[in-house]
């Protein structure tokens, strides 16, 4: 691999100065801007890069000096959620946890929310007693709301702006998740079969909610609420880290050396920071060569003009592909359960007409079902776009299933993305080939 740097932006989207200059410095003709995901530390992020560069020097042309940056933003770390190529499934969540929290996971929480140890404290004492009592799932569902800064939000309550995970009813809200989890293979709990006798099911296809009747299972759908509830604080944060933080730093490197090349590239909410950092880059500044999204995690209408659900608003990126001097390639896989399952979960919004257990389009994301509602742009397999090209600019979704395909549950193929195939689609981005 070619010069290396690190791009070190916090959680308020303040670029570390030292990391920026070190950047700067880099002797190259094109930079390759790699941002990780949800679900990566530090160093798990830097493995990921290192993996991920491997294949590019082989692949770029003679007249292309590449130099790499790995993003590293403040994230954390499910460790029940297997990376392919560094975890063995279930190697790194401590065997016995079940829907519990095991230390690793429990010390990133900390982390994520310092200052709230009692709270997470509790909650992790509640999923790991699964206690058979519609009161303690009110208060988890309390503390959840506390710990993401809605404690004012009242259970069952609609509130515009607030997640439905957030405010519709606690106990539906587990229900959903759980069903969400089995969908996405998750692995039944011990004793969940003693719970109601007939895995808590009420008959219609549903599991009762009644205390005694399959009530203790539902932890497992409290676990995935607190899981979201942690993808709900990286989303917000991915957003900051991109506009605040990356885009600016780029721009600032940028001034300096207007005749760099830069490749940006994205994986899960990774993908979200390196397309908000298009919202600081100016009009007509072409040093944004290519966008790559691997399984991004945000809206697939985000780069649309008008939305097919409301005509008079567009999506949060609208019109900014225009400021990429090449395509935006937006990589996707049905083998993604993080994003086919539960992203559209958490994504629905309380009091939105479809209901909150309903399927509905508008809540896909990118990393699933590729761009959406942008005229004239193309859909391909990941074989044709290697072998026919991408196209100069605009908006463009490569089917990557054939290699993204690898993980267990809950997330699926999320985090496969270390492939000499999605390189080349990033060097044929770029059109940095041999």
């Amino acid at each position: 691999m070619g010069p290396y740097a690190e791009l070190t932006i916090d959680a308020e989207g303040d670029v570390d100065g030292a990391s920026r200059d070190a950047v700067a410095r880099l002797d190259v003709t094109d930079l390759l801007v790699f941002a990780h995901g949800w679900n990566s530390d530090r160093s798990t992020a830097t493995r990921l890069y290192d993996r991920f560069f491997a294949p590019f020097p082989r692949l770029v042309g003679p007249g292309v000096r590449l130099g790499y940056v790995g993003v590293v933003w403040p994230s954390m770390r499910f460790s029940d959620e297997p990376i392919p190529d560094f975890d063995t499934p279930g190697v790194l969540a401590e065997p016995g946890h079940g829907s519990g929290l095991d230390p690793q996971t429990r010390r990133a929480l900390g982390a994520l929310w310092p200052g709230r140890a009692a709270e997470l404290d509790r909650v992790a004492e509640l999923l790991a007693q699964r206690p058979d009592s519609e009161g303690a799932f009110a208060e988890f569902g309390a503390l959840v709301r506390e710990l993401v800064g809605l404690d004012g939000v009242p259970a069952g309550a609609a509130a515009a702006g607030v997640p439905a995970m957030f405010s519709a009813d606690v106990l539906e809200v587990c229900r959903v998740f759980t069903d969400g989890l089995a969908e996405a293979g998750g692995a039944a709990e011990e004793g969940d079969e003693g719970d109601g006798g007939d895995g808590g099911d009420g008959g219609g296809g549903q599991p009762s909610l009644s205390v005694g009747n399959g009530l203790r299972r539902l932890w497992k759908g409290g676990k995935e609420v607190l899981r979201q509830a942690t993808y709900y604080e990286m989303k917000k944060r991915a957003g900051v880290v991109g506009e605040r933080g990356l885009g600016p730093a780029l721009v600032h490197v940028s001034r300096g050396r207007p005749e760099l090349r830069v490749h940006l590239v994205g994986h899960s909410f990774g993908a979200r920071a390196v397309s908000f950092a298009l919202r600081a880059v100016p009009d007509g500044w072409g040093f944004v060569k290519s966008l790559t999204l691997l399984q991004g995690a945000f809206s697939h209408y985000a780069f649309a003009d008008q939305l097919p659900h409301d005509k008079g608003r567009g999506g949060a990126l609208r019109g900014l592909q225009r400021r990429v001097d090449g395509p935006v390639v937006a990589c996707h896989s049905e083998h993604d359960s993080a994003l086919k399952v539960f992203y559209p979960l958490a994504s629905r919004m309380a009091g939105d007409s479809a209901g909150f257990a309903g399927f509905d389009a508008r809540w896909g994301a990118i990393g699933h079902s590729g761009v959406q509602a942008v005229p004239g742009a193309p859909r391909l397999t990941l074989d044709a776009a290697l072998r026919d090209g991408l196209p100069a600019g605009g908006c463009v979704s490569v089917d990557a299933a054939s290699v993204v395909r690898r993980g267990g549950a809950p997330t699926g193929a999320h985090s496969d993305i270390c492939h000499e195939e999605l390189a080349r689609l990033v060097v044929a981005a770029g059109r940095m080939w041999r």
